[in-house]
């Protein structure tokens, strides 16, 4: 009798390690949510915060106009050459370790340069924007990992939070300093506190690191996807396609990030006018932010995204620089749209495009080492050009021209193709392949 209690209750114990391990699994995806949120949150904010005062930074600074189009582009710079280094940290460390740095780094290298401006202005922005950098490379591989089947609702979430961030910087920057009297270490210094408080809601996530087991150690073998491959994308076609695509996109989106408030100020707009209509470009990311990865994902081709996101992006464009500043309202929202879209895209072809993760990491590597470097040439391009020529319509017009190039790129990384399984190179440790992947 004892026997037959003893089997009888074998299967409620087998339904009840199986609720609790739902409920665990639920729990972790619950806080996996939470903290890709505040993560997102922190990619942008610290960037769009700063245009809406370069001139009002730039007197109390006593910055000239070349160096303050370099501090509008010392971000880029940074994704270009610290993306590459991403994927080598994720592989030795695990990407939610990586991940809990960067978010500490990224409110140090605030704190840093909010609290001696005059000495840490530029030291403490390339701490921030290399941090940055790492997060963007590493979200779509560890989403890829962690949650494949519900990869395009990730994307959609952290780009709404980036998008929310971005906002948010924007806005508060011109009433901050209105508000402190100027105060230059409260304006470059107080998104630190966001940057800790996401450091702490992503901690639980540490603890989520990869076994990486060399193939010839002793012990259980792991599967392709998890080992941390070496992969040379950079020999295949389609990864410079995406790579170009996130590139362009990301110039034109740093050129216009930069120098709009500028440009509108120009117009006549007043400060406060000009950060609220970069903030709309902002409320526009959000219109299409949730939207345009789970699309992309539900198609075997993205075409039908790729035309009408860079179309918004050109007639946006011209709308807010050309047209009568009563409409710029509308063209804000439009180009913000296209904006996100193309961004969405440019992180979902990173992930789409590779057959495992760490085939993710090292795309998503190779098209934010090179296409940010290539960004890097926004910001510049258009605050150098217009300095020589005293117009700004010289460096608009090249940013005409790159939208047509941003559609030709995108059409192409909108194929229906991935990259070969056979890109994995375990054992390879040339220097080709460590370039390609910040190894």
């Amino acid at each position: 009798m004892l026997v037959n209690r003893l089997r009888s209750a074998k299967p409620d114990e087998s339904r009840s390690e199986g609720a609790a391990s739902r409920r665990t699994a639920a729990l972790e995806r619950a806080l996996l949510v939470v903290g890709v949120a505040a993560l997102g949150f922190n990619l942008r904010g610290a960037i769009t915060s700063l245009p809406p005062v370069f001139p009002e930074l730039a007197a109390s600074l006593h910055l000239s106009t070349a160096e303050i189009s370099v501090l509008a582009a010392t971000p880029v710079i940074c994704f270009g050459v610290v993306s590459g280094f991403a994927a080598l940290l994720s592989r030795r460390h695990g990407e939610e370790r990586v991940l809990l740095a960067a978010l500490v780094a990224l409110a140090v290298g605030l704190l840093l340069r909010g609290a001696a401006p005059g000495a840490l202005l530029f030291p403490g922005t390339v701490l921030a924007a290399a941090a940055i950098a790492v997060m963007n490379v590493l979200l779509s591989s560890l989403i890829k990992r962690r949650w494949p089947e519900r990869a395009g609702f990730l994307i959609g979430l952290y780009i709404t939070a980036l998008s929310v961030g971005a906002i948010t910087g924007s806005l508060v920057s011109v009433p901050l300093w209105d508000g402190t009297g100027g105060s230059v270490p409260l304006t470059l210094g107080w998104l630190a506190g966001p940057a800790a408080l996401a450091a702490l809601l992503w901690l639980p996530q540490a603890r989520h690191v990869p076994r990486t087991i060399p193939a010839s150690s002793p012990g259980p073998a792991l599967s392709a996807a998890a080992r941390p491959h070496r992969v040379a994308v950079h020999r295949h076609a389609l990864a410079w396609q995406v790579t170009a695509f996130m590139g362009i996109q990301s110039l034109l989106y740093y050129a216009a990030l930069s120098w709009l408030p500028t440009i509108l100020r120009d117009r006549g707009a007043s400060a406060g006018t000009a950060g609220d209509l970069l903030a709309l470009m902002g409320v526009g990311n959000l219109a299409v932010s949730l939207a345009v990865p789970v699309l992309a994902q539900r198609m075997r081709a993205q075409y039908a995204l790729v035309v009408p996101t860079v179309a918004a992006m050109a007639a946006g464009l011209a709308g807010i620089v050309y047209l009568p500043l009563g409409s710029a309202v509308v063209w804000a929202l439009i180009l913000g749209a296209g904006q996100n879209a193309a961004l969405s895209l440019a992180i979902f072809f990173t992930m789409a495009r590779a057959p495992f993760p760490a085939a993710a990491a090292s795309l998503s590597s190779l098209a934010q080492a090179v296409g940010y470097l290539l960004a890097s040439a926004g910001p510049l391009e258009v605050g150098l050009l217009h300095s020589a020529t005293g117009s700004w319509n010289p460096p608009l017009a090249v940013l005409f021209a790159l939208t047509g190039v941003l559609l030709v790129a995108g059409l192409l990384a909108a194929r229906p193709r991935v990259l070969p399984a056979d890109a994995a190179a375990p054992g390879a440790a040339d220097a080709a392949d460590a370039a390609a992947e910040g190894g």
